[in-house]
């Protein structure tokens, strides 16, 4: 709990934030302004034509539990979902509330973020190891040696 709630904290928007697991199943993305009195001041001092102001990005995804990189929960989705972005910040939960469920069934953030942290590595490893394995046929396919070379280093 607390990504969605933070999610409409930075938005307009009302995304819903209740307290069950992958409450969030369809990602919800907004853009927020990036105050900088620098561009505000550059805009007044040069009277630009068109005025572009710096904005972030945010996307709220479902929650990430362990085992997502073999499909658990919602893995896959999350996983796909997560490395579309440029940054990633985490919303661990770090407070007692009987009332709110935690999917591993206690609270102790300092094993939820290795968890996120251990599920997005698993999912690095498989990618780089299907790329591999792709530049591998095709390597052994070729003929041209500099290629071979390359690969090899």
């Amino acid at each position: 709990i607390g990504k969605s709630s933070l999610f409409n904290t930075f938005s307009a928007k009302q995304v819903p934030a209740e307290n069950y697991p992958f409450c969030t199943i369809k990602p919800a993305q907004t853009q927020v302004p990036v105050p900088d009195k620098r561009w505000v001041h550059l805009c007044e001092s040069f009277k630009p034509k068109s005025r572009i102001q710096a904005v972030l990005e945010i996307w709220d995804i479902a929650g990430l539990v362990k085992g997502a990189h073999e499909g658990q929960g919602l893995g896959n989705e999350f996983l796909a979902n997560i490395q579309a972005v440029d940054a990633i910040y985490h919303v661990v939960r770090a407070f007692r509330a009987k009332h709110i469920e935690h999917v591993e069934g206690s609270l102790d953030p300092i094993r939820d973020i290795k968890i996120i942290a251990n599920e997005l590595r698993q999912k690095d490893i498989a990618l780089l190891s299907k790329k591999y394995e792709s530049l591998s046929k095709l390597v052994h396919r070729s003929k041209d040696k500099r290629i071979k070379d390359e690969f090899e280093c």
